[in-house]
C-alpha cells in the first residue's frame, strides 16, 4: 500500500512521535484534529496525521463515501507505523481512527495508544468487535471519553471490565467529541484542554 499524504506538526526537538488518524466522518484537518495535533506539538511531541483511503478520495473529488472496511483501515495504519517506526511512537486518533489503532497496537510494538472518543457502542448496542480486544490489550492506552457520549457514556463503560493497561480521562458532560452541553457551565475549550493535559501527562509517563 502506498503511503498517504502526511500532515506533520513538529517542535525543533522531540523524543516522541504521536500519529493520529481521523474519525469516520471528518478529515485529518478538522477543528478537533487540529486542536489535539497542534496542541501536542506545542507540548514537545511531533504529531503526524494521515487520512484513510476513502477520506483521501473524498478530499480529491468531493464525494462522500462510507469508511473503508476494517482490513484496509488496518493496512493504512500498518503503512504509517512502518514508515515512522514503532520505537518512540504512540498511535491513536478520533473515534474510528483510535479504535483501529487499538486493534493493531500490540502486534506492532508501539509505545502507547491515545483514543479520543472511543466508539464502544454501535447503534446504541455493545459491539464485541469493538470491545473484546480491549479486555486483553497490553499496550498502555489512554481513552479520553465524554461522560455522556452516546457511543460509550461513563455509566455504560464503568460496568465493563477491560484491560488494566487502559486508563481513562473523563470529559465532564462531554459528548462523542468531548463537547459539554450548553447548560453544563463548561465550554468546549475547557474540556478539550483538560483532555490535552491528560494526553500530555500520559505521554510524559511513557517517555
Amino acid at each position: 500500500m502506498s503511503l498517504p499524504d502526511l500532515l506533520v506538526d513538529s517542535p525543533k526537538s522531540y523524543t516522541l512521535t504521536v500519529a493520529l488518524a481521523h474519525g469516520a466522518g471528518a478529515p485529518m484537518d478538522s477543528e478537533f484534529m487540529d486542536f489535539f495535533a497542534k496542541g501536542l506539538a506545542t507540548r514537545g511531541y511531533r504529531t503526524v496525521r494521515f487520512e484513510f483511503p476513502y477520506m483521501a478520495e473524498r478530499r480529491a473529488n468531493g464525494k462522500k463515501r462510507p469508511p473503508d472496511r476494517q482490513p484496509k483501515l488496518m493496512k493504512s495504519w500498518q503503512a504509517i507505523i512502518n514508515e515512522i517506526g514503532p520505537d518512540s511512537l504512540v498511535i491513536g486518533g478520533k473515534s474510528m481512527g483510535g479504535r483501529i489503532a487499538t486493534l493493531i497496537a500490540d502486534s506492532c510494538n508501539v509505545m502507547g495508544v491515545i483514543a479520543l472518543g472511543y466508539p464502544f457502542l454501535s447503534a446504541g448496542k455493545r459491539d464485541k468487535g469493538r470491545l473484546e480486544h480491549l479486555k486483553d490489550i497490553l499496550t498502555p492506552t489512554l481513552i479520553c471519553q465524554g461522560t455522556r457520549d452516546p457511543m460509550g457514556s461513563f455509566d455504560a463503560i464503568s460496568r465493563i471490565t477491560l484491560s488494566h493497561r487502559i486508563q481513562y480521562h473523563w470529559s465532564e458532560n462531554g459528548d462523542h467529541s468531548l463537547k459539554p452541553g450548553k447548560k453544563s457551565g463548561l465550554t468546549k475549550e475547557q474540556n478539550w484542554m483538560a483532555a490535552l493535559n491528560a494526553c500530555d501527562d500520559f505521554l510524559h509517563r511513557l517517555s
